[in-house]
């Protein structure tokens, strides 16, 4: 399946296939088909290369979802253009700093979201590699807005398109997908399209995706769930594709009975947040059909719950990383409660999973150790770091993870505990470096330290400990809102002890553990 490689042949086939039936459906409720969207899919590409965007060059998307972020994503990846995806809850500097490191010659930004405007937002910190930007959505005076980035490939012909798409090979970079590591500044992970796609299929047979499901993606197109077996995953299996913006438990439900939603994945705050919406008893939830979770520890009894009161009868759980293309692992459909809610699954087909001990000797059922993964699903390495690519793919191709956890006699993984210190907030990873580093610019902060705590609704929030600075003053309020000005809101923590001194063992480094 050479010619499959790639995402602009695996989409070129959905067409063929599937072209009078609906692709995608916006928020405002109107359908796309299959051929609507393809075409919609030439005329941004030859927009793109109107602006000199071509193979290999990196363009950025930084906005919530939407249907032309998915047009966005379809053009670029049918010219070879390599894809970074931004996180919406950044704020300028944050945004800046990936748009500085990826090379992005172009962004699609929004106009408008969450009361924030966000070219306003890069503002002075654009960085000179930037050449264009084009925004999605409520754009101001002065900003080039779709309809006129569109306009701006008139008079491109429409086999320049045909002709870059059929240069891309499953061994070109498809996307560079930054995500936080212990040394406090993002890491661009890269890609390739041939791995994402056989990922992309093996997670459409685990839940069954089939093109008369109507899939629903509240999970952001910047992160992987979203995006690679998200709208992509939805597109390669010829279904319905609904994008929800913002996540809010009634308009969700709202959907799902108005738009007949068959799959709808999420980490387990999503469904809390349902169970728990009053209006959930007077909607109508019989058209859903499976769902996947996970990204925090879930109880036996939720999973029972998402069954008999949601009414699905697929429920999976899973583990990934975005250095993984997103999946490493999915429990089967016909497991039971327990094991769907206590393990991760088992390693997906052709991919190698076991612990490890700190000596690299691999251990034996119910030992606790280090998680490695090796398979076609690992990343090429970190955007031009070598070191940190050494650093975590060894010598044998193990991707080494950074989360401890155990293999039964199964094979199936149970996640207990994280090396990184990484702790995940309502679904978003958080790691305590990147906060860290972001705190210690406050004025009056001495010393910082970060961790994750248990939350009921969010599964772990923040915990920051600070020592102020001799002469002066912190309190909670004001942590909180200079915290809320620098960061994505997920990071922020919840909660802040100012304290005299944090604890240091012989070597001078912060003993976590004993903060938690």
């Amino acid at each position: 399946m050479a010619e499959m490689s790639t995402v602009p042949s695996a989409f070129a086939a959905s067409v063929r296939q599937y072209a009078d039936r609906v692709a995608v459906i916006g928020e405002d409720g109107t359908p796309l088909t299959y051929a609507a969207l393809d075409a919609r899919r030439i005329e941004a590409a030859r927009a793109l290369l109107a602006l000199g965007i071509g193979h290999g060059d990196r363009v950025a998307i930084w906005a919530p979802n939407s249907v032309e972020w998915i047009v966005a994503g379809l053009a670029l990846h049918s010219l070879g253009a390599v894809l970074v995806p931004v996180n919406t809850r950044m704020k300028g500097p944050e945004a800046a700093y990936i748009l500085r490191r990826s090379g992005a010659r172009l962004l699609f930004c929004a106009g408008q979201f969450l009361g924030q405007h966000f070219p306003s937002l890069l503002g002075t910190h654009r960085p000179a590699t930037l050449e264009h930007m084009v925004v999605l959505g409520e754009s101001r005076d002065g900003d080039l807005d779709w309809a006129g980035f569109l306009a701006r490939g008139a008079a491109v012909p429409a086999e320049q398109v045909q002709a870059a798409s059929a240069r891309v090979g499953g061994d070109d970079r498809m996307d560079v997908m930054f995500t936080s590591g212990t040394t406090g500044h993002p890491k661009g992970v890269v890609t390739t399209h041939a791995q994402n796609l056989r990922v992309i299929r093996e997670w459409s047979r685990a839940v069954g995706l089939n093109p008369d499901d109507r899939y629903l993606i509240a999970n952001p197109f910047f992160h992987a769930f979203g995006y690679k077996v998200g709208w992509l995953g939805g597109l390669m299996a010829g279904l319905t594709v609904l994008p929800h913006a913002v996540f809010d438990a009634g308009a969700i439900l709202r959907r799902i009975e108005a738009d007949r939603i068959s799959v709808l994945p999420g980490p387990p705050t999503l469904f809390i947040s349902l169970l728990n919406d009053p209006a959930r008893a007077d909607t109508d939830l019989s058209s859903l059909r499976a769902t996947i979770t996970g990204a925090a520890a879930i109880a036996p009894s939720l999973i029972e719950r998402i069954r008999a009161e949601l009414g699905f009868q697929v429920v999976l759980t899973g583990y990934g990383l975005t250095e993984t293309c997103g999946v490493v692992s999915l429990c089967d459909a016909d497991d039971d409660a327990e094991t769907i809610a206590l393990t991760s699954g088992k390693a997906i087909p052709g991919i190698e999973l076991r612990c490890v001990d700190s000596e690299n000797r691999p251990l034996g059922p119910g030992e606790s150790g280090e998680i490695v993964v090796r398979g076609y699903n690992v990343m090429q390495g970190y955007l031009d770091d070598e070191a940190a690519t050494r650093d975590a793919i060894d010598g044998d191709g193990w991707l080494h993870t950074g989360d401890v956890g155990n293999l039964d006699a199964r094979g199936y993984v149970r996640i207990t505990d994280r090396l990184k210190d990484l702790y995940i907030c309502g679904g978003f990873n958080c790691y305590p470096a990147e906060i860290e580093r972001i705190m210690a610019a406050h004025p009056a902060i001495a010393q910082v330290a970060v961790v994750g705590v248990p939350d009921d609704r969010m599964g772990e929030v923040g915990k920051a400990f600070v020592v102020p600075r001799p002469g002066e003053a912190l309190d909670a309020d004001s942590l909180n809102a200079w915290c809320r000005e620098q960061m994505a809101n997920y990071k922020v923590p919840r909660s802040f002890a100012v304290v005299e001194a944090l604890p240091m063992n012989a070597s001078g480094k912060v003993t976590k553990f004993a903060l938690r």
